[in-house]
C-alpha cells in the first residue's frame, strides 16, 4: 500500500513539475470527504528516492529475517563499493524526525477514528456476507453498498420480513408488492390482479451466484494510479468502492443490472432473464467473496443464501469459483491447492445443502476453472498503470513484488516459472473434470445440474473479431481478474450455450412483457 501511494505522489510531482508537498496536497484534494484523513500518513517523502526506498525508510515496509528484500522498482544503480537497494536504504533518512511507533499505528486506514465505524461495518459484512442495513432481517436491503442491493435485489419494504425479491406473490399481490418486482394491484377492467394476469405460469425464476472475486467483479479503477488521467472526478467513486470491498457486482457477468461506469458495458444473465420475463425483476443474489471459500461451505451458505423452499420461486444457481481452488499466495503454492478429492467433497456438500433449500424446479450450473496461463502470456511484458509514465514497472515486476510479499492473488499463474504455470493449469483441469463428473453422475430432487467450461477461449475469439486485444480482457490494475469487457462478452456466450443446450434453464419468454413495462414503467427501477 505504501509503495503504491508513494509512487502516485512522486509521479504527480513529476507530471505537474511540483514539489512532493504540493503533490501530496493535490492528491488529498482529489480524495473525497472523510477519506482525506488518510493523507496524514503521507509525509517524509524524498522525491529523489524511489517508492521502495521511501517505504522501507519509514518502516512501513520491512525485510523479515531470512526473507528476500521485496521491491517493485528496479534497484537504484550501484555506486562504487555499494550494493544498490541496500545502499540506498542504509542512507535513506526521513526529512524530519517521526515517532515510528505512532506512525505505524496509522498504517491501517481503520485506525483513523473517522473511518473506524465504516471499517466495523465492513468487517460485519465480510464475516456474514449479509447486508449491514437490513432492518427486517430478510437478507435484502434498501441500501446499495455494504452487501446491500448492489449484491441482492432491492428490498421494497425493509420493515416487513415477508416482503422481499424472489418470493411467490401473496394473494397475487392484489394489495401490495410482496416480491418487489414492481407488479401489484388489480386491473380495474376485469378485477384480476396484475401479478396473476401477467406472471401466473410464466416460469419465473431468480439467479444466484456462488462465486469468488471474479464473480464479485473485483476492480480497482486505473485512473486512481495513472497520474496523467487523475483528477477529483477520478476518486468520486472511492467511498462506494470501499464499502463494496472494491467489488462491482452491479456491473458483473451474472448479476449486473446497472450501466457500467468502469468501462465496457453491462450484460448479465440476470438482465437477460429479466428481459425474457419481466416478472423476474430484482430476483438476484451475488454471494461471492474476495477470499477463499470457508472449509465449511454449508455454514457459509446457511448464513448467506436467501431462498425459502416453500414460499419462493425456483432459482438458477451458478457455482463459479474459477480460480480460488488453485490460487493462493503461498511459497509452496501446489501444496495449498484444492485436491480433486477435496473438490468432490466440498461441491457435493454444497449441492446437498442446496437440494434441501432450493424450491423444486431450480437449476444448478457448475462452471469449470479458467486456464490462467492467459494472464502471463498476455501481460507479463506490458507496462502496469504505475509504470506507464516512466516505463519502469511491468506486470512481471508487479507479480514478482506481490509474490515476494506472499500476497500474490495466484502464485501458480503469475510467475515467470513456466513449469509452475503448467502444473497450476493441470490442477485446474483436474478440478474442472471433477465438476464435469458431478454434473454427469449426481442426481438431486429439487434441481437438475449442468456443467460448462469457463468460456475464456470463446471470449478472446469474440473480442478479436471486434478488433480488441487479449490484454484488454484482464483488469489493468491487479492484472488478474476478468475485465468489464470480458464479463459482458462471457454473458453472451453462456446465454447462447444455455439456449441451445438447456433451454429449460432459462424459462419461456413472457408474452406480456410489453404490457408490464407500459403499466409499471415508473416502478421498474432497480
Amino acid at each position: 500500500g505504501c509503495v503504491l501511494v508513494v509512487s502516485v505522489i512522486e509521479q504527480l510531482a513529476q507530471w505537474h513539475n511540483s514539489t512532493v508537498k504540493a503533490a501530496v496536497e493535490r492528491l488529498c484534494d482529489y480524495i473525497p470527504g472523510k477519506y482525506q484523513i488518510m493523507c496524514h500518513m503521507l509525509c517524509c517523502i524524498d522525491r529523489e528516492m524511489n517508492a521502495d526506498v521511501v517505504c522501507h525508510s519509514l518502516r512501513l515496509c520491512k525485510q523479515d529475517p531470512g526473507q528476500p528484500l521485496c521491491h517493485l522498482y528496479s534497484p537504484p544503480k550501484k555506486e562504487k563499493h555499494s550494493s544498490g537497494l541496500f545502499h540506498a536504504l542504509a542512507h535513506a533518512r526521513p526529512k524530519r524526525k517521526i515517532r515510528s511507533k505512532s506512525f505505524m499505528g496509522f498504517s491501517s486506514v481503520c485506525a483513523f477514528p473517522l473511518l473506524a465505524n465504516l471499517c466495523e461495518k465492513i468487517t460485519y459484512v465480510l464475516r456474514n456476507k449479509l447486508p449491514f442495513e437490513d432492518f427486517d432481517g430478510d437478507k435484502f436491503s434498501t441500501f446499495p453498498t455494504l452487501r446491500g442491493y448492489h449484491w441482492r435485489g432491492r428490498d421494497c419494504n425493509d420493515k416487513n420480513t415477508t416482503v422481499y425479491p424472489g418470493r411467490r406473490p401473496d394473494n397475487w399481490d392484489a394489495k401490495s408488492d410482496s416480491n418487489c418486482n414492481g407488479i401489484w394491484g388489480v386491473d380495474p377492467k376485469d378485477g384480476i390482479p396484475y401479478e396473476e394476469k401477467f406472471c401466473k405460469g410464466a416460469d419465473s425464476k431468480g439467479v444466484v451466484l456462488l462465486g469468488d472475486s471474479a464473480g464479485a467483479h473485483f476492480h480497482i479503477p486505473p485512473e486512481w494510479m495513472t497520474v496523467t488521467q487523475m483528477s477529483a472526478k477520478s476518486f468520486a467513486n472511492l467511498p462506494m468502492a470501499f464499502s463494496d470491498e472494491f467489488d462491482w457486482p452491479q456491473f458483473s457477468e451474472i448479476t449486473g443490472f446497472l450501466n457500467s461506469t468502469i468501462g465496457g458495458w453491462t450484460d448479465s444473465l440476470y438482465l437477460r432473464l429479466r428481459k425474457r420475463n419481466r416478472c423476474n425483476h430484482r430476483d438476484l443474489q451475488n454471494i461471492s467473496q474476495n477470499a477463499y471459500f470457508p472449509i465449511n461451505i454449508v455454514s457459509y451458505l446457511s448464513f448467506s443464501l436467501a431462498r425459502n423452499q416453500l414460499l419462493d420461486y425456483p432459482a438458477i444457481v451458478i457455482y463459479a469459483t474459477i480460480g480460488n481452488d488453485v490460487c493462493n499466495g503461498e511459497r509452496d503454492t501446489l501444496a495449498h491447492m484444492t485436491t480433486p478429492k477435496e473438490m468432490l467433497s466440498n461441491v457435493v456438500q454444497a449441492l446437498r445443502y442446496l437440494d434441501s433449500h432450493l424450491p423444486n424446479g431450480s437449476h444448478v450450473i457448475l462452471t469449470g476453472l479458467v486456464d490462467g496461463r492467459f494472464l502471463w502470456d498476455n501481460l507479463h511484458d506490458r507496462y502496469h498503470p504505475l509504470g506507464q509514465l516512466n516505463k519502469d514497472v511491468t506486470y512481471s515486476q508487479l507479480y514478482s513484488f506481490l509474490d515476494c510479499l506472499q500476497v500474490s492473488p495466484c502464485s501458480g499463474w503469475l510467475t515467470p516459472n513456466e513449469t509452475l504455470r503448467n502444473l497450476t493449469s493441470e490442477r485446474a483441469l483436474q478440478l474442472s473434470n471433477v465438476l464435469k463428473e458431478i454434473a454427469r453422475s449426481e442426481k438431486f430432487a429439487n434441481f437438475d445440474i449442468f456443467y460448462m467450461d469457463f468460456p475464456l477461449r470463446q471470449t478472446a475469439e469474440e473480442w478479436h473479431k471486434m478488433g480488441g486485444e487479449p490484454w484488454q480482457l484482464i483488469e489493468p490494475v491487479d492484472g488478474f481478474h476478468p475485465s468489464q469487457i470480458a464479463a459482458a462478452l462471457g454473458t453472451g456466450i453462456t446465454w447462447q450455450k444455455a439456449l441451445h443446450e438447456w433451454p429449460q434453464v432459462l424459462g419461456k419468454e413472457n408474452p406480456f412483457n410489453d404490457q408490464i413495462e407500459a403499466i409499471f414503467k415508473d416502478q421498474g427501477g432497480h
